[in-house]
């Protein structure tokens, strides 16, 4: 039954992702999230403070998703069998971000297909932490590809990750600390020092997923019929081109895969940031490579679902 609730949850991500009006527990995290920051910030002003505050304002939110997670299951469970299904199976399509992610991304590619710039810089705005007012199309098009690759493993890999390591209950921790990193977790000066904590334990929790997504995007290019050699070959050789410990891996595999060339200078919060180069340019980036990187997220994805399911069953003989 755990199995197949895993198979429904992906399907129904896929089919539908996540309806706008729909309840949903990142909404929540965030807005838990909010509110202990507020907390932290009223009490502590000095860096160490800010930066205790930070940790605790992290296994608050941590801690507060994984035992609500829990007890929600555990409740619904002892109501009925059936009903604790359906709650996991919510649980877990709730974590997972590939619909959302595709959507998003199309929303980008269409406008810029029928050559409204403008548009699709505010359309990638919404999705992207980089200032997107000047952009040219050619870096429209990296940006989608380099959200598309990164966003893979955080919104598909890594909560299946989890989910086979401690069921639903571990996949719902894993998105608030997500959440907390896309929430406080920037160099920028406002939140250096509260969102060290959540910054650093992001990376943690995706070292394996990212360095996983170089294996799965390599092969996924083989069954596209892109270039697997070329995804694996740059995804080794790149994997560090990043000031995040686990950025590139993902990003230099798709870059390998399509024959292209990702990162390099762009502005965040008003300031120039010269990230090194990704991938070679074996051609120009173009709009086609969005459904191209979308089709490398879905196959790497369901190779994840397969990878992890199999596991699951070798690891406990049970379906």
């Amino acid at each position: 039954m755990t199995l197949l609730a895993w198979c429904v949850a992906w399907m129904l991500d896929f089919i539908i992702g996540d309806p706008p009006r729909w309840p949903h527990p990142v909404r929540w995290i965030g807005n838990l999230i909010t509110l202990t920051q507020r907390i932290v910030r009223r009490y502590c002003h000095r860096d160490r403070a800010l930066r205790i505050g930070g940790a605790l304002m992290w296994l608050t939110v941590v801690g507060l998703t994984w035992l609500l997670s829990w007890s929600v299951l555990k409740l619904a469970a002892s109501l009925h069998p059936w009903l604790g299904w359906g709650v996991e199976v919510w649980m877990i399509f709730t974590v997972l971000a590939g619909r959302c992610l595709a959507d998003s991304a199309r929303e980008v590619e269409r406008p810029l297909r029928a050559g409204d710039v403008t548009l699709s810089r505010e359309k990638l705005s919404w999705i992207v932490g980089r200032e997107t007012s000047q952009l040219q199309p050619e870096q429209i098009n990296r940006a989608v590809v380099e959200t598309v690759a990164e966003n893979t493993v955080d919104g598909i890999i890594a909560p299946l990750f989890f989910l086979l390591l401690g069921g639903a209950p571990l996949a719902m921790a894993y998105k608030a600390v997500n959440t907390l990193d896309s929430m406080v977790g920037y160099k920028h000066e406002k939140y250096r020092v509260i969102g060290m904590v959540s910054a650093r334990l992001d990376d943690v929790a995706n070292c394996i997923p990212a360095r996983l997504s170089w294996l799965l995007f390599s092969l996924a290019a083989w069954l596209c019929r892109y270039d697997g050699a070329g995804a694996l070959r740059i995804g080794w050789r790149d994997r560090y081109q990043h000031s995040s410990p686990n950025c590139a891996w993902s990003e230099a595999s798709v870059a390998g895969a399509l024959g292209v060339r990702l990162g390099g200078p762009n502005d965040y919060f008003g300031q120039r940031v010269d990230k090194p180069w990704i991938g070679d340019a074996v051609r120009d980036i173009s709009v086609e490579d969005i459904p191209r990187a979308l089709r490398l997220m879905w196959v790497a994805s369901t190779l994840a679902l397969v990878m992890f399911m199999a596991a699951r069953y070798l690891w406990t003989g049970m379906a």
